[in-house]
């Protein structure tokens, strides 16, 4: 059994996932996003307190951690964009002194997208694939690689960060500093304001948002489908660039936008097949994600899995050694 935690700006959730991927028990409360530090922490805790009070936490052989980022895997420390308590945060070492934490369980930690990456080649769209982009288009665009079968989180946790590749050099500025970045085009937030700024408006009462734009679409609305077009051109160019350079095979589409289905999908693939020239990259396949509420818990638990049994194999010779 695997514990995991999901911590982002609206809930923290945490799970008990067995060695089939399986969530056997589930906590979850809402992010005090805009309290004190000591609140959030508190908040994981009693996360973990719910957990831990249920029968199967006697058999837990690791911690996985996904959260908002940046991450940094290498020091522990958080620093959500969506929630300001948290600069630098120590999660690791905060996770580690929880009471119920057996002796010798060393928390894992990853970025979201990185769970979702984790997640999809475990059990969903990647599994199998060798080589795959994962990417998570919400209100920001995220992003994680497995290479050659195996998770490629980078140094500091945040390889993949797809969001901030600029795919327009004179494009909008972005908050990150730089600009055109696909998440200036792609994210739920830029097609919303695309639409709006092109003289869409969504029904009376309700408020601009990506899924409404989708709906309007789907009606034929040539402002909302040239939204959805000017995203799906900017994933695209994006998509076509991280297989150039690395060789991917399978890019999965998750998140919120993605639940556009084919008013995303179906102009994905045609830029797709327009970006995407080399001999070597035309095969490049698109599917959209297969989990969705979970993908974060599962791919926590999958990188706390990996370190289990790679800790357990590296102590293999030793125990052969020491029986002879």
């Amino acid at each position: 059994m695997y514990a995991a935690l999901d911590i982002g700006g609206t809930k923290i959730a945490g799970a008990l996932v067995d060695d089939g991927g399986k969530v056997v028990h589930r906590a979850e409360l809402p992010t005090p996003a805009r309290e004190s530090t000591p609140r959030m922490a508190r908040t994981v805790d009693a996360v973990l307190d719910t957990l831990s009070a249920a029968p199967a936490w006697g058999t837990v052989r690791g911690v996985g951690i996904a959260s908002a980022g940046p991450v940094d895997t290498a020091n522990g420390t958080v620093s959500p964009v969506n929630i300001p308590a948290w600069r630098d945060f120590p999660l690791v070492e905060s996770v580690r002194a929880h009471p119920m934490l057996f002796t010798g369980l060393e928390p894992v930690l990853l970025g979201d997208a990185v769970a979702m990456a984790a997640a999809e080649h475990w059990l969903g769209a990647a599994q199998g694939v060798d080589n795959a982009l994962c990417m998570v288009v919400s209100t920001g665009v995220g992003g994680g690689y497995v290479l050659n079968g195996r998770l490629h989180p980078g140094p500091s946790g945040n390889a993949g960060h797809i969001g901030h590749i600029s795919v327009g050099i004179d494009g909008p500025p972005c908050a990150c500093g730089a600009r055109g970045c696909v998440e200036g085009y792609a994210s739920g937030t830029a097609i919303a304001r695309y639409a709006v700024q092109t003289g869409w408006s969504p029904e009376p009462g309700a408020q601009p948002s990506a899924a409404a734009v989708a709906a309007s679409a789907r009606e034929g609305d040539e402002r909302a489908l040239a939204a959805y077009d000017r995203s799906a051109r900017a994933l695209a160019a994006a998509i076509a660039g991280s297989a150039t350079l690395l060789e991917i095979e399978v890019a999965v589409i998750g998140g919120g936008v993605a639940q556009a289905g084919e008013t995303l999908f179906t102009p994905l693939r045609r830029h797709l097949r327009s970006f995407a020239m080399l001999d070597f990259v035309r095969g490049l396949e698109v599917r959209p994600a297969a989990l969705a509420r979970d993908a974060g818990l599962v791919g926590a638990a999958a990188a706390a899995r990996q370190q289990f049994r790679e800790a357990r194999g590296a102590a293999s010779p030793a125990l052969r050694k020491s029986s002879t």
